[in-house]
């Protein structure tokens, strides 16, 4: 679920980047040293699942896991995974550079919702909610994505939608993983997983 380099306007590009750093730099700021294992965790787990790709047709979409990591770091989930996105550009050339601000909007943002519907499985319905946390932050991030294509120009109408299309297959699996790795986690140690 990256953006390649070359393909955005700089506009987009840059004001993009912008909001992304000051969101890196205040997470930064604000991150207990009693988190940075589980950041740096979260991180290796997002670089990772990126490498599972699971073939549709003549293309292929790759796990993100954004909302379990989400689930597990709230607000430290952006510095996880503009830490993932940073470390994909420069050794394997995933996405690029210049675009890690406009994928971690994309990508990292969305990723909040877990938490979000962790706190509400503690309530009630709650494989549901567990679903959902990893259901909704790649809905949320494919539309994103789709948004900002159709930004960029209206000769990308068309693979926003066939973007959309082809990640809700995705969704429905990250959801999926989701519920089963909160499940397991929580019948093993409630605590780990505390907002």
């Amino acid at each position: 679920m990256h953006i390649s380099e070359g393909i955005l306007n700089q506009e987009i590009i840059i004001s993009t980047s912008v909001i992304a750093l000051a969101c890196v730099f205040y997470t930064a700021y604000k991150l207990d040293k009693n988190d940075i294992a589980k950041t740096a965790c979260m991180s290796a787990v997002f670089i990772i699942a990126s490498f599972i790709h699971v073939p549709i047709g003549p293309a292929s979409i790759h796990l993100v896991l954004s909302g379990l990591i989400g689930a597990f770091l709230g607000i430290n989930a952006i510095l996880a995974i503009f830490i993932a996105l940073t470390l994909q550009a420069f050794l394997f050339g995933f996405g690029g550079v210049s675009v890690i601000g406009v994928n971690l909007i994309i990508v990292g943002f969305p990723a909040l919702l877990g938490r979000y519907f962790l706190r509400l499985s503690f309530k009630k319905y709650k494989k549901t909610m567990w679903f959902l946390a990893g259901f909704t932050p790649i809905l949320i991030s494919s539309a994103l994505l789709s948004l900002i294509l159709v930004l960029n120009g209206k000769s990308f109408i068309a693979i926003a939608a066939l973007i959309l299309f082809s990640n809700s297959i995705l969704m429905v699996v990250e959801g999926v993983i989701t519920m089963f790795a909160l499940n397991y986690i929580y019948k093993i140690d409630k605590g780990i997983l505390k907002c």
